[in-house]
């Protein structure tokens, strides 16, 4: 069995952070998204993995490599745009041959992982298998209809009046059918190759297609909001853990690393919380579900509920909630007087600014 990962497209939704940077490798608990999706197939048992690459391919093949970091062995296969998870499956057949394969979206994440329904679709092979979980407005997904079965009777990809609360999770489990039924299929609406309607053509053959529903947590990391709930969540997970420097005059309150060559100055760091390698923390308080990643400086500041990207720094700011930081960031206090703003702000870029 094989997996395509697909780690192409263009994060729109991440912006202005994706201007500059894969959306697949911002980092949650202060490791890329994609290395969980990544670690989650090498757990199942595969070793022999496609990655689908867009315009961000030279930053992701720096990041992952020839997958040996992971225990995979990659290929990756570039996409010239991003045409829809059908066509990613269109240009990908010449690896994937005649194999069944688990197609995982590199920016979705299953806290659980993917052995399970791995295994089942081993041991019990259908025509396609789906992830399934329930959400509160399907209007943004892929939407299932099932059977009393589990089977899948209908799909629908982001309907205006959806038919049920099932949305397709980002991880699918083919057999070599799914070929046929890729080029079989037209380009929809939005002018993609719908993998949606590659599983509608497949029931309506009278193939079997089959879901699981999810059961534990499921998120797809489209957007800043997700990102800090995916980061807090595995926040929670976290084990105490100090390799670097924390004095006296610090408080460490709950759950909280601090890696090998950062510093902690007198501050207080309430976790779940993670200070990264080579970052300094000077008279600051780190709130819960806050990551820092490597190389930061955070002096006389406040930040919760947040992720810092690397090289970045804060002086004397206070106080910073639910934000996403990026790469080499500097944050400081303007001159009282004259009481004016001065920004330079990227395209798509949003500021709040108090009264």
């Amino acid at each position: 069995m094989k997996a395509l990962v697909l780690a192409g497209g263009s994060g729109t939704r991440l912006r202005p952070i994706t201007h500059t940077s894969s959306k697949q490798l911002v980092p949650v608990a202060n490791k890329p998204i994609l290395f969980y999706a990544l670690e989650a197939i090498a757990a199942a048992g595969i070793t022999d993995v496609g990655v689908i690459v867009g315009s961000t391919a030279e930053e992701i093949k720096a990041a992952v490599g020839d997958g040996s970091a992971f225990g995979l062995d990659v290929t990756y296969i570039p996409q010239s745009e991003p045409l829809g998870l059908a066509h990613a499956v269109l240009i990908a057949r010449s690896f994937l041959g005649q194999d069944d394969f688990v197609m995982y979206l590199g920016d979705n994440f299953v806290l659980e992982g993917i052995t399970d329904v791995v295994d089942e679709f081993r041991k019990d092979p259908c025509d396609a298998q789906i992830l399934l979980t329930r959400v509160s407005d399907p209007t943004a997904f892929g939407v299932a209809v099932i059977d009393h079965q589990g089977r899948v009777t209908d799909l629908e990809e982001k309907p205006r009046n959806p038919r049920s609360d099932l949305a397709v999770a980002g991880v699918y489990l083919f057999t070599p059918r799914v070929h046929e039924a890729v080029r079989a299929i037209d380009v929809s609406a939005r002018g993609e190759l719908e993998i949606t309607d590659a599983l509608q053509w497949m029931i309506d053959e009278r193939l079997a297609v089959r879901s699981t529903v999810i059961t534990g947590y499921w998120k797809d990391t489209g957007n800043v909001n997700d990102m800090l709930e995916v980061n807090r969540t595995l926040l929670e997970r976290l084990e105490t853990r100090i390799e670097g420097y924390v004095d006296e005059a610090s408080e460490i309150i709950g759950r909280v690393r601090v890696e090998a060559g950062a510093e902690v100055r007198g501050s207080r760091i309430v976790g779940p919380a993670i200070v990264g390698a080579g970052s300094v923390v000077i008279d600051s308080y780190i709130g819960p579900s806050t990551s820092v990643a490597e190389n930061c400086r955070i002096t006389g500041s406040e930040i919760e509920y947040s992720i810092m990207l690397r090289d970045s720094c804060f002086e004397g700011i206070r106080r910073v909630e639910a934000s996403l930081v990026g790469r080499n960031v500097q944050v400081t206090l303007a001159p009282r007087l004259p009481a004016t703003h001065r920004l330079v702000i990227g395209d798509h870029g949003r500021v709040q600014i108090p009264s």
